[in-house]
């Protein structure tokens, strides 16, 4: 396969993963975005916004390294706000944020040099120690977190009001 075509692929399947994630909120109020129908803690706006959360800061990896990914992941009130749309914030903001966030990850596809560019990631209880990703590798992980979580929002949405991505 090219690198052209590999780039292409890698494009289409974030924009197909984005698409079905974006599908699941349109027409919805902020209130009905912050929402939980489901045993779950999650929330259509909520979920949005962890992903844009997310790709910012894969692709902050990508570009600086892994100090992108430092953090304190022991405060798990925190973790969890990344899930919910708070009062203050609204669902057209968060998309509007995860469209910046995509166009950049857009664009890294596109312009960085060389897919085979990695760094090592930072100690975690989630990463096999020593471990590094290369560029092409986040892409891939950007792909599937985003696919799992528009599959979680699409039964938020259809416990909400009966609408399916699919089906």
């Amino acid at each position: 396969m090219s690198d052209s075509q590999e780039r292409a692929d890698l494009l289409e399947s974030l924009r197909s993963a984005r698409r079905f994630l974006l599908h699941t909120v349109q027409g919805l109020g902020d209130d009905q975005a912050r929402m939980r129908t489901t045993a779950s803690e999650l929330c259509l706006g909520g979920l949005v916004k962890h992903v844009a959360a997310v790709e910012r800061r894969w692709a902050d990896f990508i570009v600086e390294g892994t100090s992108a990914m430092a953090g304190d992941v022991s405060n798990y009130e925190e973790y969890a706000r990344g899930f919910q749309l708070l009062e203050g914030e609204s669902l057209a903001g968060v998309v509007a944020d995860y469209q910046e966030v995509a166009a950049r990850t857009d664009q890294l596809v596109a312009d960085l040099p060389d897919l085979d560019v990695s760094h090592p990631l930072p100690e975690a209880p989630w990463f096999a120690p020593g471990a590094t990703r290369s560029a092409r590798r986040v892409f891939q992980h950007i792909v599937a977190e985003t696919s799992q979580h528009a599959g979680h929002a699409d039964i938020i949405r259809e416990s909400l009001d009966g609408q399916k991505t699919m089906g």
